[in-house]
This record gives structure tokens, sequence and C-alpha cells, in this order.
């Protein structure tokens, strides 16, 4: 995909866009697509959720990835995603290694007057980190204020807009995610889980959660790698022996270890949570995504512990 295919896909953009340079060639005035908002182009739907409620009616977000069925991971774009970002104003890609096609897309139809967005250069990670972050809390904070910032630089003239876009999102949109965050630290610190990849990882701390499937495991199923023996035996005896009180997994990819373990809490009677790579339905906003999961998740943690 990244060789002579990789390099027709990006002239099929040129061709298609009718471009000699990408991401938003306009500056200044012409700062705002057609609409007269900023065109702003998210590689995956979470990010593209977040960018849309603090951008209102001044913004205009499309998302690549947002079929729930599709792997970021492995994504082919396609000549329109080229398009896309050749014509936004502003990019947000994730980074970490998990979307490494957008990267590509992005420093193929260089220019300088783009804003791009790299979660991972923001947060100060690189490939091999966790790239899951928007399952973190702090992080997601983290882009909240680069994305208004951004906005704000494109976008002077509508900056106290962007100040009100956000503090009704931090206050109002994502009060109950937030709500519950705290309600489970309270209650459930310290309760032994397994987690089938590393996409809950950063969620489980912040909850005080006492995360006890090995790392490599979890990193493993999450990047497709081969899982070891050791890890395998470790993971399976977990829930065998009831060390573990809930199981939480990415029922969007239930690869056939994951599925063993899934049998082998249901047979020792382990409550089974599940979270997802990306919004699930595709019509959820963020904050409805992960309210979702957090409130299964307070459902299994109150079925295992009786609190």
């Amino acid at each position: 995909m990244f060789g002579l295919e990789w390099r027709g896909l990006v002239l099929a953009a040129f061709v298609t866009g009718g471009l000699v340079a990408g991401c938003g060639a306009a500056t200044g005035s012409q700062a705002s697509g057609p609409s007269g908002r900023l065109d702003v182009v998210a590689a995956e739907n979470f990010w593209g959720s977040i960018a849309s409620q603090l951008g209102g009616d001044k913004v205009s977000v499309a998302s690549i990835i947002v079929n729930p069925d599709t792997d970021p991971h492995s994504y082919e774009p396609t000549a329109s995603d080229g398009v896309a970002l050749a014509r936004s104003r502003m990019a947000i890609v994730n980074g970490i290694g998990y979307d490494v096609w957008a990267t590509k897309l992005l420093d193929a139809n260089a220019s300088s007057s783009c804003v791009v967005l790299t979660v991972g250069g923001l947060l100060g990670l690189r490939e091999g980190d966790n790239p899951h972050q928007w399952y973190s809390p702090a992080s997601v904070q983290r882009v909240i204020d680069q994305i208004v910032a951004d906005y704000k630089r494109l976008d002077p003239r509508d900056g106290a807009y962007f100040d009100m876009r956000r503090t009704t999102f931090e206050s109002k949109d994502l009060g109950e995610y937030k709500r519950l965050i705290a309600a489970i630290r309270v209650r459930y610190i310290g309760v032994a889980v397994g987690y089938s990849e590393s996409i809950f990882q950063p969620l489980g701390e912040v909850l005080g959660l006492k995360l006890m499937t090995p790392y490599s495991f979890a990193k493993a199923i999450a990047e497709g790698s081969d899982v070891s023996a050791a890890d395998k035996r470790t993971v399976d005896a977990q829930a065998q022996d009831h060390q573990i009180k809930i199981w939480v997994y990415n029922s969007q990819n239930a690869t056939p270890d994951v599925q063993r373990v899934n049998q082998l809490a249901e047979a020792a009677h382990i409550p089974i949570t599940t979270i997802t790579e990306t919004l699930s339905p595709a019509s959820d906003t963020f904050e409805q995504w992960q309210v979702a999961a957090l409130q299964r998740l307070q459902q299994a943690l109150h079925q295992a512990t009786g609190r």
C-alpha cells in the first residue's frame, strides 16, 4: 500500500482535487470554506465529534473513520480521503502509530498554511506508546484545549464564540462523563479487573482499578500480533481462578484469544462488559459513547462486588 499504489493514491487526490498544494492552501480572509466555516478533517470520529461540538456553526468537521466495523490501524485510504485532507484548513490525526495512513497522506500533500493537530505529538508520545488516548480524560482535556486554540488562531474574530463552546462542552456536555468517572473511582478503587487490550488501560488507571492483565497481552491484541504462550496461561488462569472480578473486552476486536477468555469468564460467572474502538453507534457523540461504556462498566462492577 505504501509503494506504487500509495503514490498512485496521492496522485489521484491531486488530480481529483485539482490542487498543487494541500491541506488548506488558502490563508487570511480565505481561511474558511465555501460555506463560510472552517473546514476540518479528523482521521477518526471520536476526535471529530469533539472538534465538531467545539466548533459549532463556525466549523465544518468531516471524519474519515466512521464505520464501527473499520479497523483504524489497517485502514486503506481512498482518493476522496486525500482530497478531503487537501481541502481542509485543519486536520486532526491520532498519531502514535495508530493511523499511519493519515500521516502519510498529509506528508505527501503538505502545506505550511495547514494546521495539523497530531494527538501523539501534543501529548509527547511516540510509536510504541499506548495510542488509545481518547480513553484518557486528561489527554482528552489537552486535545480540547488545543483544538480551541487552533480554531482561535485560524479564526481570531470568533475567539469568544469558541471559548463559549468550550465552556458549554466541558461543563454541560461532559458533565455525566465526569460524574461517572468520579463515582466509579470512589466506589470501586482497587477492584481487580481483566481487559482484552490496551485500549482500556488509560481509563482503567484513572478509575483506580487494579489492572491484572499483562500489558504485553493487551498490547499484542490491540496491535494484532501474536500473544505469548505465557501471557495466554496467565490471563486464562486469572479468569479460571477468579483472580479478576470482571472482564472488559473490545467488542470490535474479538480475536480467538479474546473469545477464549470470554468463554472462561462466562463459565466462571465473572461479569463481562464491553468497550469499542470507535463511536458505536456512529451517530453517538463522544460523550454519549463514553457514558454508555462507563454505565456498562459500573453495572458489571456492581454485579461483581455488590457495592
